[in-house]
């Protein structure tokens, strides 16, 4: 990937092709902070698959790659529930290359693994976490872990929104020897398809429970987008501040009055706002509720939307058809309960339709990642974000620590 035609914003992207590995150290800082279970077996290799052409490329290229990563939530202790050493063969297995380990992170033991390390060899180090001056971010601590390499490459979009020793801090000590990792590059370049450069019409699908969590994406994003899908449970705070009866439906009636703001910015913006017209309703919380469509604005007493509407998803659909560039946070419905996944799904299959008619599609956020996944739509849009926090605050408008770091030393 070369930097030239990558701009991001007013920076050149520096990737992995602009630096030479050959017979060098490079540090990769990647998140391996994967899912286990109660056996300790690693069950979703997602984020160390992820992490493979990164490493690839620094192999391939002659170098040896030292491997850090967090695990778990030790707050600065040695859990050894929390050991990297207990993925170290899973992680060997993805990569298809032995992995060495370190049972530390900083000091004599990481060094002498380094030493040890022969050309074209992968190291892991020990759980970063286990020292609490890898979330203070302490400048010492980041000193001694940059003493391991001569270069450095971050390939961690799940904590580039952290300025930790490992994934800001560490940057300055490889000005002109680091840069971003293929994962990473793919992640910028991604949003910012969605943020500056993608092709129009661009279309934003923000579901979820609140109002009040997505407030900051919204008013970021209605300068980029052309159309804004509302989905999901923060639906009912707008149609409630329009005056609509929204039977026992979740609603943050403290946020009323911003869900009126956010029509009128919209409409001054000239930004086409989509809210859903009809939804499924159900008389309880549960997989064996009754259930009816109702009009979003006419919810019986005692009965509660938990679902997006069919003569709704029509509407979506058409829109998403229409668009160009496709942002979807958020699912639509309640889809961890079948009865109401509906709305999910189809969303889900309108999105890869247009993706598959050449419309450039990102996923991003927890929930929304979760239902792709699920559903089977991880391979039919274009980009799954990896990282939750860190896609957000990207949506938000908010420079990350970890991606300044690296564009301010490259």
């Amino acid at each position: 990937m070369n930097h030239n035609n990558n701009q991001i914003s007013q920076y050149p992207m520096k990737t992995l092709s602009d630096l030479n590995f050959k017979d060098k150290t490079t540090l990769i800082r990647v998140d391996f902070n994967v899912p286990m279970n109660e056996a300790q077996q690693v069950t979703d290799t997602n984020r160390i698959s992820a992490a493979k052409p990164t490493i690839d490329a620094v192999l391939a290229a002659g170098g040896k790659a030292v491997l850090m990563s967090h695990f778990g939530r030790p707050k600065g202790t040695r859990n050894p529930s929390m050991s990297l050493s207990l993925i170290v063969d899973t992680v060997s297995e993805v990569l298809g290359v032995p992995v060495a380990f370190s049972e530390d992170c900083v000091g004599p033991a990481a060094k002498a693994a380094v030493d040890a390390l022969p050309i074209g060899g992968v190291l892991l180090l020990e759980n970063l976490r286990f020292y609490a001056q890898e979330e203070a971010g302490d400048l010492t601590f980041a000193e001694q872990l940059a003493s391991l390499g001569d270069l450095y490459v971050n390939d961690a979009f799940g904590t580039a929104h952290r300025p930790h020793a490992s994934t800001t801090v560490i940057a300055q000590f490889f000005k002109g020897n680091c840069c971003f990792g293929a994962l990473l590059a793919k992640e910028i370049l991604a949003i910012d398809k969605v943020m500056r450069s993608g092709e129009k019409p661009v279309t934003a699908i923000l579901g979820g429970s609140k109002v009040s969590s997505k407030i900051t994406i919204i008013e970021n994003i209605l300068d980029k987008v052309d159309h804004l899908i509302i989905g999901g449970g923060m639906t009912f705070t707008f149609i409630k501040a329009l005056g609509g009866s929204i039977g026992n439906s979740i609603c943050e009636d403290d946020k009323m009055e911003l869900a009126l703001d956010i029509i009128e910015k919209a409409k001054a913006k000239g930004v086409q706002l989509h809210l859903p017209v009809d939804v499924l309703a159900a008389d309880d919380f549960n997989k064996d509720a009754n259930t009816q469509v109702a009009p979003v604005s006419q919810i019986p007493d005692g009965w509660e939307g938990l679902d997006a509407g069919p003569k709704t998803l029509e509407n979506f659909a058409q829109v998403i058809a229409s668009s160009k560039t496709i942002l979807w946070n958020g699912p639509v419905g309640v889809f961890e309960i079948a009865t109401f996944a509906g709305g999910t799904i189809a969303i889900g299959e309108a999105i890869a339709k247009a993706t598959a008619a050449g419309a450039f599609s990102l996923v991003g956020g927890g929930d929304s990642v979760a239902a792709v996944k699920e559903f089977g739509f991880e391979h039919k849009v274009s980009y799954v974000s990896t990282g939750g926090g860190a896609m957000l605050e990207s949506l938000e408008g908010k420079t990350l620590p970890g991606i300044a770091a690296i564009e301010a030393m490259a």
